[in-house]
């Protein structure tokens, strides 16, 4: 990027005692020999100055206590009588609008932002420094900007091959900066099937963003993985976009869960997952799916209801009565 010169902002001048047609923001001043009354402390206004807010006659005590701005820099109320200064909704006396840096008025003088900071044409000039080399960076010439600090283009390297980077893309890491090659080749975690490296877990959620815009890939408890590459480890199947679940590290898809881990139903004998309408009431050794835990007699659903075990079977409080 080109560092701009520095230019003036937008500067509104709103000196109080000027009248028009806007009473709330052009107050009328002005003297009087009929007795009058502050709206705001009923003291008589018999020629004394005071100002005319919404048609309502103030005193100057009154008038800046209700209506008076205060000024950003020193924290004092701005004056009736006082020339105003408005910069970004932000209310300055005139004198105390001022370049941070060197305290030259900036009232009549074109002047710029740099973090919240006022700088006039002459400080601004050399408020960027590069980050790498400590020099300033002169305005029209080419710099880099990232997260707040500024580079020569020239300085702006790689950390891996050490060539500057300059407008290609490039991924932060742990406050290092490197090309997307020697990120790939040095730092970057690799998929967790067709090659294993030691993982680096404070990047695996970068690097998964990273090869999933460009090739697909997952992360599956902080490990990365191409879409290709994570199968079910009982049938070989791919798992990507698919409902599967874990044994220990190992993951697996429903069906080989179901035939290798599942626990059976007591009543139909078929596997309990846990998926979809997979809710399940566990007894002693047994489990059930819910819609298979009823009498064993009259089939009355014992789901939240109490049940009586009678050897292999269990009966509601009805059926155990008539025994």
């Amino acid at each position: 990027v080109l560092l701009p010169e520095p230019s003036s902002t937008l500067l509104l001048l709103q000196p109080n005692r000027v009248a028009g047609p806007d009473p709330l923001s052009d107050p009328q001043v002005g003297t009087m020999s009929e007795p009058p009354s502050c709206r705001g402390c009923s003291e008589s206004l018999s020629g004394q100055t005071f100002i005319r807010v919404a048609e309502e006659p103030l005193c100057v005590t009154c008038y800046q206590r209700r209506h008076a701005n205060t000024c950003q820099e020193c924290k004092q109320l701005i004056g009736h009588d006082e020339k105003e200064l408005m910069h970004q909704d932000r209310f300055f006396h005139e004198n105390c609008f001022r370049c941070c840096s060197c305290n030259r008025s900036l009232a009549t003088e074109p002047f710029t932002q740099q973090g919240g900071a006022l700088l006039c044409s002459s400080c601004s000039r050399f408020s960027s420094r590069c980050t790498a080399c400590s020099q300033s960076v002169q305005p029209g010439s080419r710099m880099l900007e990232y997260d707040g600090a500024a580079w020569h283009e020239d300085c702006f390297l790689c950390s891996g091959c050490r060539k500057p980077i300059g407008a290609e893309a490039f991924v932060p890491d742990a406050g290092r900066f490197y090309c997307l090659a020697c990120y790939e080749q040095q730092v970057a975690p690799r998929c967790s099937h067709c090659r294993k490296v030691r993982k680096n877990r404070l990047n695996a959620s970068l690097w998964a963003a990273t090869i999933a815009l460009t090739k697909g890939g997952l992360t599956y408890r902080g490990e990365v993985w191409h879409r290709d590459c994570f199968l079910c480890c009982g049938c070989g199947s791919p798992l990507a976009g698919q409902t599967f679940t874990s044994q220990g590290e190992r993951p697996y898809c429903v069906r080989c869960f179901s035939s290798l881990y599942a626990k059976k139903c007591a009543a139909c004998n078929a596997p309990i997952t846990g998926f979809g309408d997979g809710k399940y009431v566990s007894f002693e050794e047994r489990q059930w799916h819910q819609p298979c835990f009823k009498c064993s007699r009259c089939s009355v659903s014992l789901v939240g209801s109490g049940f009586f075990p009678d050897r292999d079977q269990i009966l509601c409080a009805d059926c155990n009565s008539d025994d």
